[in-house]
């Protein structure tokens, strides 16, 4: 089998020679192990010399000449690796171990014993990994390596002489079959399936394939704890706070769980969970974020690169979000899930049977409670906020998990000191807002609100409804959470509202004060890359948007939602059926959704009844009365606009039962009259800009509505 090549840094053979010389333990058992490698060498030297039955052959051992092996292994020899000589290798390894013993009650960590513990190696898999370590740890087993090959050039050890050095080959009559360690190099083995060994050169016959170990075990053994490239691009670091089932998990590992399932939804954290159980246990978490993961990573090279990492470090795998692996396959998926330590998988959906062949432990992540989240704010803010101010208060409308909180503190802590002045609501609101994903930029329209309640003209009992909508998305982790009032079967702790009403009535401008007011940007999503006409495709473009707005705080807005959300027809045709599959497939959507999101529709009928029914808040929209028109008319026309005297916005608002988003149009129209003729305007550019609307809307100009200001409509 030919292994890909390794990323990792190749260790130092000096390093070994003077953690021997300075008395390390680990390194001087290391030593003591590779010093018997070096006997069986010998003996393995002196079987050839032995055998050979042309021991004139000028060619032996190509350019590796008797008296260049003789230099090697002569009379006043430099040892491979400094350790305290001892007579022979069976000896020698016997003192060693009970060196060792010694050493590890009196509390040495000796990392070739932890690692053989930590991957279950025997003492033959030790023996053979050992002989493939070698040429790493002291570049004089390569002449050795390739005198023994009769190949100057594979200065590896191979199958065969790995085989052979340990007792499996010539030694017992079955050089051809490789003894009966052979297994020990296939895909099976545990030296290999845990990527401690690569065997390479596929294309040669097996037992003279080489042998090589990988950098990292290596520089490991060294003592160097630089993670494999191909794992530290992924690692991340969680707070591992204590919210949630922490002792559940905790239990589950200290009973030997080997994998578990976290599901994490907006405002929640499996790897903090994840951290906060193994730190129970005194047992290193090795975090991946699989978010990073480039499409060029195999999952399987990854999954075998992490667990190797998390077995020398004696430490248990934290890895998600799941989804990143599931988009691409199952078997991406099971490659982490089937690692041979213990693995805590993180993510936003349900666990799928498909994803292991072994049952994971099901948990579901919380979120703080009110409490932990201003204890959190605070601490991360370290003295900056002000007094009496209460961050959690101010920014409970989020859905933050404590790593957001953290980063939120330190954006507003370092945007205020470089201003220099002290921190504000508005401070909080922008870093807590900054946290968002931005996913959701590449399927909708990001809107930041720039206006506020009093910008909105409309009755007062719509206003009420705008505000009561508002503080249920305030308050919905007290009463749903802490409370426990009204938590929905389907799992979301979203809210959902209709506003319906005519065009123009103030429907998409509420929906921006109302994300204004939380603190939230609005998300408009785009029609036209949602609707698809080939079947299943409108599907997966919701699933996409609901998928990113869930790792977002934001408001999502369907404006014109009766194309989406349209009541369900008899099945006349596949159109129909599949038509009706979307609207179904929607109401399942929005009831897992944990945002906020907004219908906005013309035509209230024209929406399905069972969204109605789901929905918790529909607020109508009137066409506004005399007074608000007049409201309108002035605050379209505001004092910084020059105006001629005497508009008449009585009689505007009187005459012409027009809605506000008709009414700016016809101010904008207006003003644009009077600057291209370089005057104020006047009431004859808001007449004639009244016409243009009219004519806009398809309504006739009747003669009554205009009154003694007709004459100014083509004046």
């Amino acid at each position: 089998m030919t292994a890909p090549a390794s990323t990792d840094r190749s260790p130092d053979p000096e390093d070994a020679r003077r953690g021997a010389t300075l008395g390390d333990p680990s390194r001087a058992y290391l030593s003591g192990r590779l010093a018997i490698v070096e006997a069986r060498v010998r003996a393995a030297v002196e079987r050839r010399r032995t055998g050979d039955p042309d021991p004139d052959d000028r060619f032996r051992g190509l350019y590796v000449s008797d008296a260049q092996v003789d230099a090697l292994l002569g009379g006043e020899r430099r040892p491979l690796l400094p350790e305290p000589a001892v007579e022979t290798a069976a000896t020698r390894l016997d003192e060693l171990e009970r060196r060792a013993d010694d050493d590890e009650r009196h509390g040495a960590d000796l990392r070739l014993r932890r690692l053989a513990r930590a991957f279950g190696l025997d003492p033959y898999d030790m023996e053979l990994l050992l002989v493939a370590l070698a040429p790493d740890l002291d570049p004089r087993f390569e002449p050795l390596y390739g005198y023994l090959h009769d190949d100057v050039s594979r200065r590896r050890a191979s199958v065969g002489l790995a085989l052979e050095l340990c007792g499996h080959g010539r030694a017992e009559g079955d050089a051809r079959g490789g003894g009966t360690g052979r297994h020990r190099f296939g895909p099976a083995g545990v030296l290999v399936a845990r990527r401690l060994l690569l065997v390479e050169d596929a294309e040669r016959p097996f037992l003279t394939r080489s042998l090589r170990v990988p950098d990292r075990v290596a520089a490991h053994l060294l003592g160097d704890d630089a993670p494999d490239q191909a794992v530290e691009a992924l690692l991340v670091e969680s707070l591992g706070t204590e919210v949630g089932p922490v002792d559940v998990l905790a239990r589950a590992l200290a009973a030997g769980a080997n994998l578990t399932y976290v599901r994490a939804r907006p405002g929640t954290s499996g790897h903090a969970l994840a951290r906060a159980a193994l730190r129970r246990l005194d047992m290193p978490v090795l975090e991946l974020d699989l978010a990073r993961l480039g499409p060029a990573d195999e999952a399987p090279d990854v999954a075998a690169a992490a667990a190797r990492e998390a077995g020398l470090r004696g430490a248990g795998l934290a890895v998600g979000p799941i989804e990143v692996l599931a988009e691409r396959s199952a078997v991406a998926v099971r490659a982490f899930a089937e690692v041979p330590v213990p693995v805590i998988l993180v993510g936003g959906r349900s666990w799928d049977p498909a994803w292991s062949r072994q049952p994971p432990l099901l948990l579901e992540a919380e979120s703080a409670s009110a409490s932990q989240r201003h204890e959190l704010w605070m601490s991360s803010l370290d003295g900056v906020a002000p007094d009496r101010f209460d961050p959690a208060a101010v920014t409970a409308a989020f859905r933050l998990d404590p790593e957001q909180i953290v980063r939120a503190a330190q954006a507003a802590a370092r945007a205020v000191a470089a201003l220099d002045r002290p921190m504000t609501v508005a401070d909080v609101s922008a870093a807590a807002r900054a946290q968002n994903a931005a996913g959701l930029d590449r399927l909708a329209r990001r809107l930041q609100p720039r206006v506020g309640w009093d910008d909105l003209v409309l009755p007062s009992f719509v206003e009420d409804q705008l505000r009561e909508l508002t503080a249920r998305v305030r308050h919905r982790e007290t009463v749903m959470g802490e409370w426990g009032v009204g938590h929905s079967t389907g799992g979301g702790t979203g809210i959902s509202a209709l506003f319906a009403g005519d065009s123009g009535t103030g429907k998409t401008m509420s929906a921006e004060v109302v994300a204004g007011d939380l603190g939230f940007e609005l998300y408009v999503i785009d029609l036209s890359t949602v609707v698809d006409k080939y079947i299943g495709e409108t599907e997966k473009n919701l699933d996409r948007i609901f998928a990113e707005a869930d790792r977002v705080n934001g408001v999502l807005l369907f404006d014109e939602a009766d194309a989406l959300f349209g009541r369900r027809s008899e099945v006349k045709d596949a159109r129909d059926r599949y038509a009706n599959v979307e609207v179904a497939y929607l109401l399942q959507r929005m009831e897992s959704f944990d945002g906020l999101a907004i219908l906005t529709t013309n035509l209230r009928a024209n929406v399905d009844e069972a969204f109605v029914r789901r929905l918790d808040a529909i607020v109508d929209f009137p066409m506004p009365e005399e007074d608000d028109r007049r409201r309108l008319w002035t605050r379209n026309l505001p004092a910084t606009v020059p105006q001629e005297p005497g508009i008449d916005f009585d009689f505007l608002a009187r005459r012409f039962k027009l809605a506000g988003g008709d009414i700016r149009n016809i101010c904008v129209s207006g003003a644009y009259l009077a600057a291209a003729s370089g005057r104020p305007v006047g009431m004859a550019d808001l007449i004639r800009a009244t016409e243009r609307e009219y004519r806009k809307l398809g309504r006739l100009m009747v003669e009554a509505e205009f009154g003694e200001y007709l004459g100014l409509v083509n004046g």
